[in-house]
């Protein structure tokens, strides 16, 4: 491309689609592509022309420094484990998310599923299909109600804030979190340490970042301490958990089930144990997907990346160390609102 940059379009590039109203609403101002693959080749081979990065899957570092017209990387979503940070910031690019667009939408799978867990939805479900009448209702004296029990929370972000709303408010739960805030949480919401939170919690429910602080924070020693029949809901990360140690809970019967939304392989490889597992639910990674969560997400994304080729900052600029590196790789933004 031989065109400057004061007259060529600019380039947003995204690693998968976007909501339709956000695709028309980028496509209006600017040249909008999608990669083939959300994979590191094919964002390296296509997408190092672009003014604007899009991100729903993991950025190779060397992808920072390579595309040189590069301003902004704005994650669609809240969490930044996607994008490597330190990468980011010492090209001078700047890292923007959106925060909180599909809170509730977490929430509501989180809810469901403790539901489904406690209700044995999975093998009553399969034993009707498959067994007849009987054998489904079989399993109704065993089923427990959601109201009246322990809400832990891990992480009281948007999140938990919306899980808490809803476990008090809707099913009369009594809800504790850890939290590095504890000050912040709201009025009712008992403040335990994670010790004590894995140990009081009916239902445990993992919703926080992933860092190296919270690498393996579900050990095979916490599994161990939570309460017999307790289930685990995971829709923050998978190596939040001991995944082999979730598996022996589960086999054992000391929980009595798991939701997971996220795991340490992404895809969840065929042969996994928890495939064989009836007192689990298996979700690809899709809690915070749906087309009222696409659509809030999608907005936001096309606000920041319309702000960024405006030559402004972000609203939700997650680096604001880059400023020195990013006014130096590109000298004309110094004026930056």
């Amino acid at each position: 491309m031989t065109a400057t940059r004061a007259s060529r379009v600019a380039l947003v590039f995204s690693t998968h689609p976007l909501h339709p109203d956000a695709t028309a609403a980028l496509q209006a101002r600017a040249e909008f592509r999608v990669a083939s693959a959300p994979s590191a080749d094919a964002i390296m081979a296509e997408g190092l022309e672009a003014d604007v990065l899009v991100v729903r899957a993991p950025i190779p570092p060397a992808y920072f420094a390579a595309a040189l017209r590069l301003r902004a990387a704005v994650r669609h979503g809240a969490g930044l484990d996607m994008i490597p940070m330190g990468a980011a910031t010492a090209a001078g690019v700047l890292v923007a998310n959106v925060p909180g667009a599909n809170a509730v939408t977490v929430a509501e799978h989180a809810i469901f599923a403790a539901i489904a867990l406690l209700r044995r939805f999975r093998e009553v479900d399969a034993a009707l299909r498959g067994q007849g009448w009987e054998h489904g209702r079989a399993f109704a004296d065993h089923g427990r109600e959601l109201g009246g029990r322990v809400l832990g929370i891990v992480g009281m972000g948007h999140i938990g804030t919306a899980m808490a709303r809803i476990a008090a408010q809707g099913f009369g739960m009594q809800v504790a979190a850890t939290t590095r805030r504890p000050a912040s949480l709201p009025p009712g919401i008992m403040a335990l340490a994670l010790d004590d939170l894995v140990a009081r919690a009916d239902v445990l429910v993992l919703c926080c970042p992933l860092t190296e602080a919270t690498r393996g924070l579900i050990s095979a020693s916490r599994i161990a301490a939570m309460k017999p029949g307790a289930i685990l809901i995971n829709v923050a990360r998978g190596p939040v958990v001991d995944e082999g140690a979730l598996v022996a809970g589960l086999q054992s019967g000391h929980l009595a089930g798991a939701a997971l939304d996220v795991f340490a392989t992404q895809p969840l490889p065929r042969d996994h144990a928890l495939f064989a597992l009836p007192n689990v639910i298996l979700t690809p990674h899709m809690a915070g997907i749906t087309q009222d969560s696409m659509a809030r997400i999608g907005a936001v994304v096309v606000a920041e990346v319309l702000r960024v080729l405006s030559g402004q900052w972000p609203v939700n600029l997650c680096n604001p160390e880059v400023a020195a590196a990013f006014q130096a790789r590109f000298p004309g933004a110094a004026g930056m609102a």
